[in-house]
């Protein structure tokens, strides 16, 4: 909650505006003096009055308002139940009552002047998060006073916890949802993995920081479209059908997969660093899939099954889905109207027989749309590709999802958006991250240095499984949370590598992830939580003071400190001695937390919610 914005909004004074006043709002220095105080001295030229007259009229008039609060959040309270089997709270009020109610909220002053329609949505969300609110200001202010000039003000934050904790308990997963992007599409680009070549560790973290954006759009109310803008076009797969052809298996394709596809793919780059012709022999059986070979074809789309098979293994695992997998191939018959357009407004230009758009006026190298002999590039098709998602689901927002190298590419494109005359380029926006490499080095799938993902998860849920053995033996679905704290401990690894190069060292990864798992020794949860009504979170006796849900330190022995309640929040003091006898007795205290390394729960809750 923020603290100075609600009690700003207690706050009339005539000729100040409001945000003037919570700007002017701090903590004292002096505790004894509230939580929060409002020196009066800058508004006694305004009003004419004293300091310490102004601070005292102040607070009788916060004070008769918090009454008023309280008296119409009890009215409500004492009908809410009924309220959800009725359309509205309006069909609850007598008559003559309606009016009453209205004028009561009036009185409350102008930032209240909305929460009569509020509460009394037909729409449950909205009607919950009004009551919500109502509750809370009813209850976080629990003295106002005036002193020497200062109007200072006492919270009652426990009650304020035990609010926030009573809406997090009845909303569930629900809770911090909202429809703020109702009516909006955003479209998200992420993961592009390519076809007949692994599923490796490189696409990681597009593929979760993908997925994670995917989720927060949703869950915020815009419709999210995931776009996985397969890698399904290209030379490399006349070289795949030359390598088949000369070096091919079927049947060991067909039990190995990727892999087996991978050991040709890597032969033939081998073979043709000493016969050029394996080149121009792959060139040719492209150029047959272009014109529509029937055999070239049926290789072509032999490698693309045994490809999604694969990938859709382990997009299940990390459990990341998409709405569209329109690939490069989806956009050949896209690209010539683009193009055709970039000619007749006269942005095209000749380079060398190539096509290009001059970007020199932005400080920027020639934006590629043609090769010399007519080939298109990654930008041709991701112009193609944006004006199809544009007339597709005319988006609010377009992200793509790519590694920081390819930051110049996409100013390059988006800037010959804005050429074109749309202004819609400003909704275009490249989510950047650090390249994965080996610990050695760059990856290359052309000489095998690759790192599948499906390895990662393996062994890093290997890992698990083995702590979880025998730290817990007895523990039932012992295979089915390895799998889930190992493909956790992955993608939190490629979620937190947002801005940074990451090398990949799989014993490292594995390691990781066993620290989700391991424990000492402590009291076990089942003494932690005896008593306690709807335990919300377990903090364990590290000095790092983590987080658990209850089963999670159920199933992993989590040496427990103590546990955040719905009920029955304690004080700094407490929580202070708790802390102190655990470094005495070097044991871990059974107490109720309501703050963790200094921050209050609302803020707790907040950080992880």
């Amino acid at each position: 909650m923020d603290y100075k914005h609600e009690i700003s909004q207690l706050i009339n004074i005539d000729g100040v505006d409001r945000q003037d006043v919570e700007s002017l709002i701090a903590v004292p220095k002096e505790s004894g003096n509230g939580d929060y105080s409002l020196p009066c001295f800058r508004f006694a030229r305004v009003l004419r009055k004293a300091p310490d007259k102004i601070a005292e009229d102040l607070a009788s008039d916060i004070v008769a308002k918090l009454k008023r609060i309280n008296r119409i959040h009890e009215r409500i309270s004492a009908v809410r139940e009924s309220v959800k089997s009725k359309s509205s709270l309006l069909d609850l009020l007598p008559e003559n009552e309606k009016d009453d109610f209205r004028a009561e909220f009036s009185s409350l002053g102008k930032p209240f002047e909305k929460l009569f329609d509020d509460v009394s949505q037909s729409e449950p969300k909205k009607r919950a998060d009004a009551f919500f609110y109502l509750a809370s200001l009813a209850k976080f202010v629990d003295k106002v006073e005036a002193k020497n000039g200062y109007l200072n003000f006492y919270l009652n934050k426990s009650a304020y916890n035990k609010i926030i904790l009573d809406k997090v308990a009845a909303e569930g997963d629900k809770y911090g949802a909202s429809d703020v992007g109702a009516g909006k599409t955003v479209c998200i680009d992420y993961s592009s993995i390519n076809i007949a070549k692994p599923f490796h560790i490189g696409h990681l973290m597009t593929t979760v920081i993908g997925a994670a954006l995917y989720r927060t759009f949703n869950f915020l109310g815009y419709r999210a479209v995931g776009i996985n803008h397969l890698g399904d076009w290209g030379t490399q797969f006349g070289k795949l059908i030359v390598a088949y052809k000369l070096w091919g298996d079927k049947d060991d394709i067909e039990k190995r997969g990727i892999r087996a596809l991978l050991d040709i793919y890597v032969r033939f780059h081998k073979e043709a660093e000493k016969d050029d012709s394996l080149n121009d022999e792959a060139r040719h059986y492209f150029k047959l899939i272009e014109d529509g070979d029937k055999d070239a074809l049926a290789l072509f789309n032999w490698f693309k099954d045994i490809t999604m098979k694969e990938v859709n293994r382990t997009y299940k695992r990390l459990k990341v889905t998409f709405d569209s997998y329109a690939g490069e191939s989806f956009y050949n018959d896209k690209m010539q109207p683009v193009i055709d357009e970039l000619n007749a407004k006269g942005l095209l230009k000749d380079s060398e027989g190539a096509k290009v758009v001059d970007l020199s006026a932005y400080n920027m190298p020639p934006c590629l749309i043609l090769k010399a002999d007519g080939a298109t590039l990654y930008a041709t098709r991701d112009l193609a590709a944006a004006f199809y998602r544009k007339k597709t689901y005319d988006f609010y927002k377009c992200l793509y999802v790519v590694a920081y190298q390819q930051n110049l590419h996409f100013k390059q494109w988006f800037k010959v958006v804005e050429l074109m005359g749309y202004d819609w380029y400003k909704d275009l926006e490249h989510v950047a991250f650090g390249m994965v490499s080996m610990e050695d080095g760059a990856m290359s799938t052309r000489h095998g240095k690759v790192v599948f993902l499906e390895d990662v998860l393996n062994r890093t849920v290997e890992k698990c499984l083995s702590i979880i053995t025998e730290k817990s033996p007895e523990l039932p679905d012992k295979e089915k949370i390895a799998e889930q704290v190992g493909t956790g401990a992955v993608i939190i690894t490629g979620e937190s590598a947002r801005k940074e190069n990451a090398a990949v060292v799989l014993e490292k990864l594995s390691s990781f992830a066993g620290e989700f798992v391991v424990s000492t020794a402590g009291p076990d949860l089942e003494s932690v939580i005896a008593g306690k009504e709807q335990v919300l979170f377990v903090v364990d006796a590290t000095q790092e003071r983590f987080l658990y849900t209850p089963g999670q330190a159920a199933a992993f022995s989590i040496p427990v400190a103590g546990v955040i309640s719905k009920i029955d929040i304690a004080t700094e003091r407490q929580i202070a001695d708790a802390r102190e006898m655990l470094e005495l007795t070097g044991a871990a205290p059974i107490f109720e937390v309501s703050a963790v390394d200094g921050r209050g729960i609302d803020e707790l809750m907040a950080f992880l919610l």
